[in-house]
């Protein structure tokens, strides 16, 4: 059966939020396709163990710092795309960011996430 896509996104932010080295690992398990791709500008990783040290960066250089989802989860033909932003300890909001996350045929995993960091830039 098909998972809902806004249970899968959410469960795939809790991941970033997770301060457990391995219970990050089993949630990342329990959402990431075998060779799932992670791209953002600041990287290039495939499979849950390059992302997870991704991650493990990432949170290192942000100490306490969670990730929220900001907007609903947008789905159409197994492709997702939903904004986000980073809430540092303090409470100061960064710029939101957009995520694109292609899902498994099933619905159940996530294959691919293409990351951009801030808002999209108007025309000039």
């Amino acid at each position: 059966m098909p998972s809902n896509p806004t249970d899968l996104i959410d469960r795939y932010c809790a991941i970033w939020n997770e301060p457990d080295d391995a219970r990050r690992a089993t949630l990342l398990h329990a959402v990431w396709a075998k060779d799932a791709s992670y791209t953002d500008p600041r990287a290039d990783t495939v499979g849950a163990e390059e992302l997870l040290a991704h991650i493990v960066r990432v949170r290192a250089g942000r100490p306490g710092a969670r990730i929220v989802r900001t907007t609903a989860v947008d789905v159409h033909h197994g492709i997702a795309r939903f904004g986000w932003r980073v809430v540092e300890a303090d409470g100061t909001e960064m710029p939101e960011g957009l995520d694109i996350a292609i899902l498994s045929p099933d619905g159940s995993r996530i294959e691919s996430i293409i990351g951009f960091f801030g808002p999209l830039q108007p025309l000039s």
